[in-house]
């Protein structure tokens, strides 16, 4: 390219003379140029950029838009995964665990501190991930808490069969052997003072002398004198149940014995606070009374039972 000469008339000569541009002018000129020829790439290369993608950039915004799209999924998945965990705990808290009598799992022992923030649709990518993560996090966490649980169950659930054995099941007197029941469970009237209190345990009336048995595995911890007791028997039988044997005519156990249930531990008597020959028996639970009458499903048909319920209302007075 031929380089630009530029002229200016003057008038005074009537002649074109040529013009020299001084140095600042010829610098100003290359940088003005070279500007403008920035601008012009600079706008080519946006123009590229927004609106003719290489190859390369499609497949990877493709592959960023497949990868966004399979983390939302992933997270919808996560959702629904610990839906599935809340409603396992639930079961295993309210029913697995109630059936074998054992505490529910606390929210510390099956969350342990994790806490994922909510999903939202309005995320960025780098909180997705983080939200995920956390969710798989838990996920984790609630799968380890459960089989904890579930191995904690199993062991009960192989115990069963001892703790059966333990269980206070069946009547301490045999029902050939008994009379009738004196006094059932609940508030009746006292034979001495006349005033009305809770009987915590039922009354067996039955001739002098007549066998008493233990209700089930377990181990005496107190053979002895216990003041209205009279002569009491008192078998621990493990799982939180303890039993009593009172006003007994004869003891024949001692402290820390083992008995099975049916072994003859004692006699009816009249000893203590007592207005006739019975057995006063108790079962607790955890230190607190119970219906005896609710544990009588080893020796008692559906009819018995009903009629065990019958007798143990209408028996309003207590013998001791």
């Amino acid at each position: 390219m031929s380089k630009k000469i530029f002229y200016r008339y003057n008038k005074v000569t009537d002649t074109f003379e040529r013009v020299y541009p001084s140095r600042w002018n010829r610098i100003g000129s290359r940088v003005t140029n070279s500007l403008l020829i920035l601008m012009v790439v600079m706008v080519a290369a946006v123009t590229l950029y927004h609106f003719i993608e290489l190859p390369r950039e499609e497949m990877l915004r493709e592959e960023n838009r497949r990868l966004k799209t399979e983390l939302g999924i992933l997270n919808s998945r996560m959702d629904q995964a610990l839906k599935v965990m809340d409603a396992i705990a639930e079961r295993d808290n309210n029913f697995y665990r109630v059936m074998m009598q054992a505490p529910p799992m606390t929210a510390s022992q099956r969350y342990g501190g994790v806490s994922p923030s909510e999903a939202s649709a309005m995320m960025n990518d780098a909180d997705l991930v983080t939200n995920v993560t956390e969710k798989v996090d838990m996920l984790d966490r609630l799968l380890y808490a459960q089989i904890q649980s579930f191995d904690s169950l199993r062991v009960m659930a192989s115990q069963q069969t001892d703790r059966l054995r333990h269980i206070p099941s069946v009547r301490p007197i045999s029902h050939l052997d008994m009379k009738q029941l004196a006094s059932g469970y609940g508030v009746r009237v006292d034979p001495v003072y006349g005033t009305t209190r809770f009987h915590e345990g039922m009354d067996f009336a039955a001739q002098p002398g007549t066998r008493v048995n233990a209700t089930g595995d377990g181990t005496v911890i107190h053979a002895g004198w216990n003041s209205g007791y009279g002569n009491l028997v008192e078998i621990d039988h493990g799982y939180g149940y303890v039993t009593r044997y009172a006003h007994l005519s004869k003891m024949n156990v001692n402290v820390g014995q083992k008995v099975t249930r049916g072994d003859k531990i004692g006699e009816v008597g009249s000893t203590g606070k007592s207005t006739g020959p019975h057995l006063h028996y108790e079962v607790r639970l955890n230190g607190m009374h119970q219906p005896p009458y609710k544990y009588y499903f080893e020796d008692l048909t559906p009819e018995q039972y009903v009629a065990m319920i019958s007798a143990n209302d209408a028996a309003a007075h207590v013998m001791d």
